[in-house]
């Protein structure tokens, strides 16, 4: 994968550089550290860029493109790189362009982290205030008076990019104020999405994890069945209990009933009885006067 990294300074863009490195094996090409190493090193195109540096003159376009075109040609830059602090500016990535072409290489992906730069300056005024309260010292190149300037280059010389690389349909927005993780998962997905193929190392670890995660769900899952059970037990119990209360009601309610059934049948014979009884005595009276007379 040959990706570049686009966003304002404080963008987080050196947080998923490194991320990328580790997952995908491939190198992250800072321009700075190039020139450096190229000095160092003796390289002609670094001969070249140390006599300019001397001087305290900018080192030009095709001076920076040189000493990346000798840089990805190293064995470590075989995988694919990302490009950290280049282009800067719409004729860099255009020369870029033409580098790569003539390489039979091509850029893959072209990742613009979107913040909200009034976010990025309250970060950084807060944390200048913990600084100077705690006695700290306060870096020169992190106060929002220099985060200014650099986001105000950064407007006026890069973000033409975006536009460039949008109409070649390079271009991937990710929202760079979620938290580190999701910011990298969506880059992730997105890599994904143009064909990105992890390293065997880096798959092999994923395949061991995700056992892991398997026989994680596994135990939950087994320990939710044999909660399960137990519920169920536990339910049955109290239905027993229950049913057991209820078979005890029942013959009570029965009894009750059937007293309370006794009492008024029994209530009823008297009554009839006390009737029968009186209406035969009336009877008697009534034959013994008329016998009298």
């Amino acid at each position: 994968m040959r990706i570049i990294l686009l966003g304002p300074p404080g963008s987080g863009k050196g947080t998923q550089a490194q991320l990328l490195v580790q997952r995908y094996g491939i190198v992250q090409l800072s321009t700075g550290e190039m020139l450096r190493a190229a000095v160092a090193a003796g390289t002609p195109v670094g001969l070249k860029a140390k006599e300019i540096m001397a001087s305290g003159g900018l080192v030009p376009d095709d001076v920076v493109v040189g000493i990346i075109s000798d840089r990805i040609d190293q064995p470590d830059a075989k995988n694919g790189f990302i490009l950290d602090g280049f282009p800067r500016t719409v004729p860099q990535a255009e020369a870029l362009d033409v580098l790569l072409k003539h390489k039979h290489l091509k850029l893959d992906a072209v990742i613009e982290l979107r913040v909200n730069e009034s976010a990025l300056l309250s970060r950084v005024e807060t944390r200048v205030a913990q600084m100077r309260e705690r006695d700290e010292e306060v870096r020169l190149d992190d106060t929002p008076e220099v985060l200014t300037k650099r986001l105000a280059s950064y407007r006026s010389q890069t973000e033409p990019l975006i536009h460039y690389y949008s109409e070649r349909r390079k271009l991937s927005t990710i929202d760079g104020m979620m938290a580190i993780d999701e910011v990298t998962r969506a880059i992730h997905r997105q890599l994904l999405a143009l064909g990105a193929v992890e390293p065997k190392t880096h798959a092999r670890s994923a395949a061991k994890a995700a056992p892991a995660k398997k026989a994680k769900a596994g135990k939950t899952a087994t320990r939710k069945a044999a909660k399960k059970p137990a519920k169920t037990v536990k339910k049955g119990a109290k239905s027993a209990k229950k049913a057991a209360k209820s078979a005890v009601k029942g013959p009570k309610k029965a009894a009750k009933t059937a007293g309370k059934k006794a009492v008024k049948k029994a209530a009823k014979k008297a009554v009839k009885k006390a009737i029968k009884k009186g209406a035969k005595k009336a009877a008697k009276k009534v034959t013994k006067k008329r016998a009298k007379r």
